[in-house]
């Protein structure tokens, strides 16, 4: 793949495990210098990385933090070339009837799925528009097109984020900064391991439905984040790639 400048950040959010970090794997083994953004333990999952990689510890919801973060990204490296918005809330809900779910929770999921995202945007643009190039993907998620129930907040926070994919690709189209969205289906990544027998028979019944009848991997998402960064995709603005295994097809 033709990548975009490999001395710029990949500011990956939600990194320090599980899909954000398989990402974070895929864009240090381009020779890109990643910067992993989580709430905790990123630098600890930087230096297990290697490839120069830079670990900032930051809660996506605060917007002075984002600021820093992605201060940071760009003295160290000389810009923010990627910003892949993964860190979210969801294998710590419990499924819960939408009248029943608290509005402190409703609150949190929006502050970190949906906040989270405009502010790290907000954040990146500062340092793509100039440059004149850029990439943002966001992670939404496959839930989306389907209504699972007993998770309206989530299912609601990732419809806001395929949508805000497609006005920031408008927005920022002009200055050479593309925007899209990849929306994994069930994926077995380290939170979703850890549930349990009854995450395990969702992970079957799930399977069954795909037309790739096996798992998803957190390396099949990083497949997608890849190429829609790279110049292979650069034609591709405001589109959301779903990655289920043909569950939804279009």
């Amino acid at each position: 793949m033709n990548n975009v400048v490999k001395g710029e950040a990949v500011v990956v959010t939600g990194a320090a495990q599980g899909i954000g970090y398989a990402i974070a794997q895929s864009f240090a083994a381009m020779g890109r210098r990643v910067v992993i953004a989580d709430l905790r333990g990123s630098e600890e999952a930087a230096c297990k990385l290697g490839h120069d990689a830079l670990g900032f510890d930051v809660d996506v919801s605060n917007a002075d933090q984002v600021d820093a973060m992605m201060a940071f990204a760009a003295e160290k490296t000389g810009g923010v070339s990627v910003l892949v918005n993964n860190a979210g809330i969801y294998t710590t809900l419990t499924k819960t009837p939408f009248d029943e779910i608290t509005p402190e929770e409703w609150k949190k999921v929006f502050s970190v799925n949906v906040e989270g995202v405009w502010y790290c945007c907000r954040a990146a643009a500062r340092y793509m528009k100039p440059a004149g190039e850029g990439n943002i993907v966001n992670i939404a998620s496959a839930v989306v097109s389907k209504g699972t129930p007993g998770f309206l907040h989530y299912v609601a926070s990732k419809a806001a984020v395929a949508a805000m994919t497609r006005t920031l690709a408008r927005e920022l189209g002009q200055y050479g900064v593309r925007v899209n969205t990849v929306s994994p289906g069930f994926t077995q990544s380290d939170g979703i391991l850890a549930g349990g027998a009854s995450r395990d028979q969702l992970r079957e019944d799930i399977r069954r439905q795909r037309a790739v009848q096996r798992d998803i991997s957190p390396d099949d998402i990083a497949g997608a984040v890849t190429f829609l960064a790279s110049s292979d995709a650069g034609m591709l603005a405001g589109q959301n790639l779903i990655v289920d295994g043909g569950i939804t097809m279009s």
